[in-house]
C-alpha cells in the first residue's frame, strides 16, 4: 500500500511539474487552491479551520482523499488566527469572533489617516525597513505590542512561538499528503511585490495613491529598499528541490488599481529583477494574477521563457493562452462565479473547451481563476475533476520527469548565466536576515576570551529567528 502510493505520488509529480515547464505530460494536471472549500466539504465552519489549523489540516486531507487531483497547497486558510490574535493584529477580523462563523476571515485596511505608515516615514523606511517594521509598524499593527508592559512582553512571546510551531506543523502535513493520499504540495515559499507591500500592509491603498501623486520618488525609493529583503524571503522560503514554484500573489499592481505608468516606472522594475534572480537560482515563480492583468502581458514577455507560469483569474484564459503560452505554462481560468452559481453541465463545457484551445499542447494546470471558498459547488468540482480526467488524457505526454529542476532544462544554464538578477543592485544599508547584526551585538558583550566565529556563527542563527518573525508577519500573516 505504501509502495503503490509513493508510486502516484511520483507519477503525479511528474504531471504536474512537466506543465509547469510548459512540457506536456501524461494528462492534464488538477491543482485546485481550495481554501474554505475544503471545510464546507469536510462539515467545518469557516471559524473551525481558520482559527485551529488541526482541521484546516484535516479538512485538506480529505478533499485530498476523496477527489483525484494531483496537487494542492498544504493549507490554502493560509492565515491562522490564533496567531493573528495572540498578536492582537488590527487588519483581521476572524471568523467567529469579529464575524459570523460561517464567513472567511476578512482583511481590513485602515482609514487613511490611520495608515500604518504615515506619509512622512518613508525616510525610515528607506533606511532600514527590519528596523521600521519592529520600531514604527509593529506598535500600529498589534494591539497587544501597543498596550506595553507585561501585555506587549507576553504578546511577541505568544505570536513568536505561534509563529514557529504553526510554521513546522507543515512539514508534517506535506509529508501526510504525500504518504496517505499521493497528492503533490503545489507551491513552496512566499513573496509579493514592493509596491504591493506598501499598498497591502503599510501606507494602505488610499495612501499609496496619495504618496503616488505627491512624492513619487520616495515610494521608487522605498521599493528599492524592500526588494532586497523581499527577494531573501522567497529564496530563502522556496523548494530546495527547485520543483514546485514560489508563490506569488498579485494584488494592487495591475489596472485599474495603478495606471500604466506607475507600472512601467515603478511596480515592473522592482519586480523583474526579483523574479530573474529566482530564476537564477533555479525557483519558478507562480505568478498569481489576481484580477486582470493583460494590460501587462508584453512586460512578463521580457522574462526568460520558463521562468514563470502565470495564472489567470479575470482575464480570458484563451487570450492568456494566445499571447503567453509559446513562453509559459498557464493555469486557472475558470471562473469562480461559474464553479459557484453555474450548473455542471456548464462546468463540463468550459473545461472540455479549454482543454482543446489551452491544454491541447501541455504546459497547463486546471484550477479555478481564485482561491475557492465556501460558496463554490461541491457538485461543479466534481464535474470539473471528471471531466478533466476524461477529456485530458495526452497520447504522447511526458509521464516521467526528465530533470531535477527548471533550471536543469535544456537551454536555461546558459539563459541564467546571463541574468542580471538582483547582482547590480545596490548594498542595503543593512543585509537582509539581520535584525542586530553581529559587528552591533559585540559592541555590548564582554571581549570573546574563546571561539569567535563560533559565537558569531550562533548569534546569526537566532538573530535571524527575529527576522523571519517580522517578515513573514508582513508578507504572510
Amino acid at each position: 500500500m505504501k509502495q503503490d502510493m509513493e508510486r502516484l505520488y511520483q507519477r503525479r509529480l511528474a504531471r504536474y511539474v512537466t506543465a509547469l515547464r510548459n512540457e506536456k505530460p501524461d494528462r492534464v494536471p488538477i491543482r485546485p487552491f481550495v481554501a474554505e472549500f475544503t471545510a464546507k466539504y469536510a462539515g467545518f465552519s469557516c471559524q473551525d479551520v481558520t482559527h485551529d489549523y488541526a482541521k484546516a489540516f484535516e479538512a485538506v486531507m480529505k478533499c485530498a482523499r476523496d477527489f483525484d487531483w494531483d496537487a494542492m497547497v498544504a493549507n490554502m486558510v493560509y492565515v491562522w488566527t490564533g496567531l493573528t490574535q495572540a498578536a492582537g493584529l488590527r487588519y483581521y477580523a476572524i471568523p467567529g469572533i469579529d464575524l459570523p462563523p460561517d464567513v472567511g476571515f476578512n482583511y481590513v485596511e485602515p482609514a487613511e489617516e490611520k495608515a500604518f505608515m504615515r506619509p512622512d516615514e518613508y525616510d525610515a523606511l528607506i533606511a532600514d525597513p527590519t528596523d521600521f517594521l519592529y520600531e514604527k509598524w509593529l506598535p500600529r499593527v498589534s494591539e497587544e505590542v501597543a498596550a506595553g508592559g507585561k501585555r506587549a512582553n507576553a504578546g511577541l512571546v505568544k505570536s513568536s512561538m505561534a509563529m514557529l510551531s504553526y510554521i513546522m506543523a507543515f512539514g508534517p502535513q506535506v509529508a501526510r499528503m504525500r504518504q496517505e493520499t499521493g497528492t503533490v504540495s503545489a507551491i513552496a515559499g512566499i513573496f509579493k511585490a514592493p509596491l504591493d507591500i506598501i499598498a497591502d500592509k503599510l501606507r494602505g491603498y488610499l495612501g499609496l495613491l496619495a504618496d503616488l501623486a505627491t512624492q513619487p520618488e520616495k515610494v521608487q525609493k522605498a521599493c528599492e529598499a524592500l526588494m532586497p529583503h523581499l527577494c531573501h524571503v522567497g529564496l530563502t522560503t522556496a523548494d530546495p528541490a527547485g520543483l514546485v514554484p514560489i508563490g506569488f500573489w498579485m494584488h494592487r499592481g495591475c489596472v485599474p488599481f495603478i495606471n500604466p505608468g506607475t507600472f512601467q516606472t515603478i511596480y515592473w522594475p522592482t519586480l523583474k529583477p526579483i523574479i530573474e534572480e529566482f530564476w537564477k537560482q533555479g525557483h519558478q515563480t507562480l505568478f498569481y494574477g489576481e484580477g486582470k492583468w493583460h494590460h501587462h502581458f508584453e512586460n512578463f514577455m521580457e522574462l526568460p521563457a520558463r521562468s514563470i507560469v502565470f495564472h489567470v483569474d479575470r482575464d480570458d484564459i484563451f487570450d492568456a493562452h494566445r499571447r503567453l503560452h509559446h513562453k509559459f505554462a498557464l493555469s486557472g481560468g475558470v471562473p469562480n462565479t461559474l464553479l459557484s452559481f453555474g450548473k455542471p453541465a456548464e462546468v463540463c463545457a468550459l473545461v472540455r473547451r479549454i482543454i482543446t484551445e489551452v491544454a491541447s499542447d501541455g504546459g497547463y494546470i486546471l484550477d479555478s481563476g481564485a482561491i475557492l471558498q465556501n460558496d463554490a459547488s461541491i457538485e461543479n468540482m466534481r464535474a470539473l475533476t471528471e471531466t478533466a480526467r476524461e477529456f485530458g488524457v495526452y497520447g504522447d505526454g511526458r509521464a516521467e520527469l526528465h530533470a531535477t529542476a527548471p533550471a536543469a532544462l535544456p537551454g536555461s544554464i546558459a539563459d541564467r548565466a546571463q541574468l542580471t538578477g538582483m547582482t547590480e543592485r545596490p548594498e542595503p544599508n543593512v543585509a537582509p536576515g539581520v535584525v542586530q547584526s553581529w559587528a552591533e551585538k559585540v559592541r555590548t558583550i564582554p571581549p570573546i576570551t574563546g571561539d569567535a566565529d563560533l559565537a558569531k556563527r550562533i548569534w546569526e542563527q537566532v538573530d535571524a529567528f527575529g527576522y523571519m518573525y517580522i517578515w513573514q508577519l508582513l508578507l504572510s500573516f
